[in-house]
């Protein structure tokens, strides 16, 4: 079952970045016949869909850390996490991930890269305060699953790519309010521009809906993966508990990057009523699962 999640994670990567370039040349399509430019507008939208994925491909992660705000850790002031991560990684059988620290006093971890010997392991430092080390190892082992199994290619992915549409949805709604009643040569005339406009308003509806469409399995392969790291399920349990429980935000999180981390860090998204349109599932869930065990 794990290989077969790896190789779907791989295609399903892949997949999306074929969508985002096909959903920008649409874009760029109905822009350009609003405003009468043409082919032009899909030539421009083809090397921006190129660009932005190669660049995201590349150096999503490195985005990711940046937007994060996380710092890489200094073995000598934290060897008690450099050695937790190069232990569960010699387990997990991966090379060890790059371990890196985000100053907040929020429980929450995640992990990012391209591939399992390009990754990295980003944890809070009030994970580092309010775990033990037990719960710490269920952290680390979850997210070295995450690593093992190709998730964090995807995920990371899909943070740039929700973050992209979100910024093109803005500055297509501010190029309508520019433009003003201002008549454009278009062949489509008022029925393109139309569609244009309710594409720009639903572009981040779009973007939020390939937030959502990221399987929720994922996290319960992690979490199972990562207590038979650790022959230890009460340590995840236990850790998931706290983190979820805990009612300070995590300041660097946004809607873009939310879905990376092991427990959403966005406390609105805590509620019932959200638990629907969330990228995880219910840590209740998560947690009987993991001390049925």
């Amino acid at each position: 079952m794990v290989y077969e999640e790896i190789a779907a994670n791989k295609r399903e990567s892949f997949f999306l970045m074929f969508l985002f370039v096909v959903f920008l040349l649409f874009l760029g399509w109905v822009f350009g016949e609003a405003y009468g430019v043409g082919i032009e507008g899909v030539v421009i939208a083809l090397l921006f869909a190129l660009s932005i994925t190669l660049f995201t491909f590349f150096y999503g992660d490195k985005m990711v850390l940046g937007i994060s705000h996380a710092r890489p850790v200094d073995r000598k002031t934290n060897p008690y996490l450099a050695n937790v991560v190069e232990g569960l990684a010699i387990a997990a059988g991966v090379p060890a991930p790059k371990a890196y620290i985000i100053n907040d006093s929020a429980p929450n971890a995640f992990a990012t890269g391209k591939d399992p010997r390009n990754s990295s392991v980003v944890v809070t430092t009030g994970l580092l305060d309010k775990l033990n080390r037990l719960e710490l190892e269920g952290v680390i082992a979850h997210e070295m699953s995450h690593i093992k199994n190709y998730d964090i290619r995807y995920v990371t992915l899909v943070a740039i790519l929700v973050g992209t549409v979100a910024l093109l949805s803005d500055w297509m709604r501010r190029s309508f309010f520019y433009r003003g009643r201002r008549k454009k040569g278009g062949t489509g005339g008022g029925i393109i521009i139309i569609i244009a406009l309710v594409l720009a308003i639903l572009a981040p509806i779009v973007a939020q809906l390939i937030r959502f469409a990221i399987s929720k399995q994922r996290e319960y392969l992690a979490d199972a993966n990562g207590a038979l790291l650790t022959r230890y399920p009460e340590g995840l349990a236990s850790a998931l508990e706290k983190i979820s429980k805990d009612t300070e935000p995590l300041e660097v999180a946004n809607k873009a990057t939310a879905h990376l981390y092991i427990v959403n860090p966005l406390l609105e998204h805590r509620g019932k009523l959200n638990t629907l349109f969330s990228t995880h599932p219910p840590v209740q869930e998560r947690i009987a699962r993991l001390r049925a065990m």
